[in-house]
């Protein structure tokens, strides 16, 4: 596990060159990966949401399409169309912008209801279906989207049984005073993004992916998940909890959180670590929540303090 553990650092370094002072963000993105799952990025214009993609798209060797969503943009934009072609007089498939390793939905929120419901299936099984046949996406897959969380002109609030398929939802956020002279000073002259080199090839993904798959999960851990899962489906100032597929996402993303951290078993704060980004946008509150000024992030920290952690009595031989 440690060579790959090593390429894994690499990576983020690539990265960091590109978005720098958000090394915890980078992390989080290349975990979601190594997971399996698609990240959803909501945050302010021009604080470097396509620049991570694009960076990463160059360190990990991935095919990368970006497509801009706006209300015209259709299910077949995406997907893909069958097209007759009258030298062979049959139909011949034409892919969508879908068919990659890394697919950037830029604004996702900016398109139609139907257009983002073209992206369910995908997301979730990697296949596309179009005219009832049914084609596999490249393997390793991502989808990272984007989109601005103030401005409500133009947009389509994504349904819940879409923000239930990423695994993640993070926000960048504006870089502190050192990181943005860094960003001007790195851009003078030169796009940081040409200094970004292939790290890994697509097969050293997958590889690394079903290593993950492999890290030991003591039960405590288990219990400790579904634990802090049920009580934001209990909260009475929650009107929808984490769904099980959301469990399902925690404990992938938290096998991968531990393979970053070089080792082969997962313990609590790993859990800690990604519970409010996996949890956060698959909840919604009550209207009494509203009233007395109780945010999601403030119930969550709430749930984690008062779910008691498993204890950790040896490392070596994995006991909790």
């Amino acid at each position: 596990m440690v060579p790959y553990n090593g390429k894994a650092i690499q990576i983020m370094d690539e990265v960091n060159k590109v978005v720098i002072g958000k090394r915890i963000i980078i992390e989080k993105v290349l975990t979601a990966i190594l997971a399996k799952g698609h990240i959803l990025l909501e945050d302010f214009p021009g604080v470097g949401k396509t620049t991570l993609a694009l960076a990463f798209s160059k360190a990990m060797a991935l095919e990368y399409h970006r497509l801009q969503f706006t209300p015209d943009v259709l299910p077949t934009d995406v997907v893909g169309f069958h097209l007759f072609n009258k030298q062979g007089e049959n139909y011949q498939y034409k892919p969508g912008a879908i068919m990659c390793n890394l697919f950037l939905a830029d604004e996702i929120n900016r398109t139609s209801s139907k257009t983002q419901s073209a992206l369910l299936e995908v997301m979730e099984e990697g296949k596309v279906t179009v005219d009832s046949i049914t084609r596999e996406v490249p393997k390793p897959f991502v989808v990272m989207a984007t989109q601005n969380p103030i401005g409500s002109v133009g947009t389509q609030m994504l349904p819940e049984s879409q923000l239930d398929r990423f695994m993640i939802r993070l926000s960048i956020g504006y870089p502190d005073l050192k990181s943005e002279i860094g960003i001007l000073k790195e851009r003078q002259n030169s796009n940081p993004l040409d200094k970004v080199v292939r790290v890994v090839e697509k097969e050293d993904i997958l590889a690394m992916q079903n290593m993950v798959e492999d890290v030991f999960v003591h039960d405590s851990i288990y219990e400790y998940i579904t634990l802090l899962v049920q009580q934001t489906r209990e909260n009475p100032l929650v009107e929808l909890g984490v769904s099980p597929r959301g469990t399902l996402a925690m404990m992938n993303m938290v096998k991968a959180m531990a393979f970053l951290n070089r080792r082969e078993y997962v313990i609590p704060s790993d859990v800690q670590a990604v519970f409010k980004d996996v949890a956060a946008h698959r909840m919604i509150l009550k209207a009494k929540a509203r009233v007395n000024n109780v945010t999601v992030d403030n119930l969550l920290e709430d749930i984690l303090r008062i779910v008691k952690a498993p204890r950790i009595i040896s490392r070596e031989t994995r006991l909790y």
